[in-house]
């Protein structure tokens, strides 16, 4: 992958600083430069030892630490800038040839954030950067609000207001003068009533004598309440008052009045109701276009070649939609066409990568193209179509019922088995091209494998959905246990076999990828 494929910068107010370690120069140096050219600002260092020296020297905002490494490797250089780095969070992303579970269980126990098997996929860990860098300037301007409203609360109080039995003013603090918008002597020795819009201004006196009758209280010892208050230039304003009373000198009665504008949190409110029902409404719109996306994946999927008595297969998605996709025609001359290919990644994003494909696919069969000038074509497509680092791994097979000879293209995916009728393996298949989608068609490109069938063979082509599913324990189902299934079943059972044979695997694990499966039956082709 080249690296100058990735080109988004980090979104920053500043750059951030990237350290940068590995025992190996080479991979300093192709670190340092693919980071430089996405706009960080770079360190290194050659071990462990020197890496935490250099993050005590240098302070960098993020880590990509090696694992195997002289002096001190890269668990113990990450526990100790973890250690180091104390409350202020400094993400490390392990770069790492030992790609096993229990690495990566090692990683996140010594305090990495993130895993990134070597060799390294250039266009994952500039995924993987922007991702962080988007979290490191939330968690910058998280800190900065922090700072100031701290700055805020040791500065401003909540407004104090006192009055006597009589509801006349008798003090009020300078945050309850800022609120209401009253100097001191404008405010003191004014009914409370003031402070009130009607009907509560009109009323508070009769609230009064009601209560030094003996009649309950209305907002007395309650807490915090939220009423109306009025300002000085007449503007009514949501505020949370709450009233205790003080007895002064053993029979004086003052009421405190403790209250606190929420004109802003009452808007911040509205806004968050105003974004709730939005956002719903958004995901009830997205909800219905997936759905729509959905039912037309179906219908190109579900294409009437599909029916051909030679075929059997099995598609299931790791989400809602697939990027395993499956096809099969014959051309005018009465030749079988069959195509199973797994776009990177799944869901949405690998579905319209490998929808191309597919519509491409069945027109040039049906136009009577040669599977050359299909593959030729398709890999053109995908060029023209695909952004930096997608592409679409590939099976295509062209079975001719007079000659009984199959040609076979493979790019990027697992063996194709060739089995017997008692289901022996004859041959297994190897990819032997790149996926589509990669690098422009060329001679080498359009090689084919050309082999004669006979009428009870079969042939097995799978993604890599189906060999690498894992199981509760971390095993993946794996070829040889593909290769068993197929010996035990019977010829027209197998798909089924497998079928069971991979859920009882995967039993309690949700599906991470794709899977998809296709029988090719030779004795249907005639």
């Amino acid at each position: 992958m080249a690296m100058n494929s990735v080109i988004a910068p980090p979104s920053s107010n500043r750059l951030l600083k990237v350290l940068a370690v590995d025992d190996t120069a080479t991979n300093r140096q192709i670190l340092e430069v693919f980071l430089s050219k996405l706009g960080y600002q770079v360190i290194t260092a050659d071990n462990g030892a020197n890496a935490v020296d250099v993050f005590t020297r240098e302070k960098p905002d993020l880590v990509l630490m090696d694992v195997m490494m002289p002096v001190m490797d890269g668990y113990e250089a990450t526990r100790r800038i973890k250690a180091l780095a104390g409350d202020h969070w400094v993400p490390v992303i392990f770069l790492s040839a030992l790609s096993k579970d229990e690495n990566l269980v090692a990683g996140m126990d010594a305090g990495g954030d993130d895993y990134l098997a070597k060799p390294i996929n250039f266009v994952v860990l500039d995924a993987k950067l922007r991702s962080f860098s988007r979290t490191l300037q939330m968690q910058r301007s998280l800190d900065a609000s922090r700072k100031q409203m701290a700055s805020i609360s040791d500065n401003i109080l909540d407004g104090v207001v006192t009055i006597n039995e009589n509801g006349i003013i008798t003090w009020a603090s300078r945050a309850a003068l800022s609120i209401f918008g009253y100097t001191l002597e404008e405010m003191v020795g004014r009914n409370v009533g003031i402070l009130m819009p009607e009907p509560d201004s009109s009323k508070h006196d009769h609230y009064m004598a009601h209560y030094r009758a003996g009649g309950p209280a209305k907002i007395l010892g309650v807490g915090q309440r939220e009423v109306k208050g009025r300002r000085h230039n007449g503007s009514v304003f949501p505020m949370e008052l709450g009233v205790t009373e003080m007895l002064l000198d053993g029979n004086e009665r003052t009421f405190v009045g403790i209250v606190r504008d929420i004109s802003e949190r009452k808007i911040i409110e509205s806004r968050l109701r105003s974004n709730a029902e939005r956002l719903q409404r958004y995901f009830d719109e997205q909800e219905r276009e997936n759905q729509l996306a959905q039912d037309i994946m179906q219908r190109m999927i579900e294409h009437p070649g599909l029916n051909e008595p030679a075929l059997l297969h099995w598609v299931t998605p790791a989400s809602n939609f697939s990027g395993d996709i499956v096809a099969g025609m014959r051309n005018p001359d009465g030749k079988l066409f069959v195509l199973l290919a797994d776009a990177t990644g799944h869901g949405l994003a690998a579905a319209i990568s490998a929808l191309p494909v597919l519509t491409s696919f069945y027109g040039l069969v049906q136009s009577g193209r040669d599977l050359n000038y299909i593959v030729m074509r398709l890999n053109q497509n995908l060029l023209a179509m695909l952004p930096s680092g997608r592409f679409v791994a590939a099976t295509l097979f062209c079975l001719d019922p007079v000659t009984r000879t199959a040609e076979i293209w493979q790019g990027g995916m697992p063996e194709t088995l060739w089995i017997s009728h008692d289901g022996q393996i004859k041959q297994r298949i190897s990819s032997t091209h790149l996926p589509l989608g990669i690098i422009d068609f060329n001679d080498e490109m359009g090689d084919m494998l050309t082999l004669h069938w006979e009428t009870d063979d079969q042939f097995v082509l799978f993604s890599d959905g189906v060999v690498e599913s894992a199981n509760i324990q971390h095993e993946a189902f794996g070829l040889d246990r593909l290769v068993n299934t197929l010996a035990k079943a019977d010829a027209d059972q197998r798909l089924d076999a497998v079928r069971e044979d991979l859920r009882q695997h995967t039993a309690g694990i949700e599906q991470q990828d794709d899977v998809s499966l296709m029988f090719i039956n030779c004795r249907g082709l005639a």
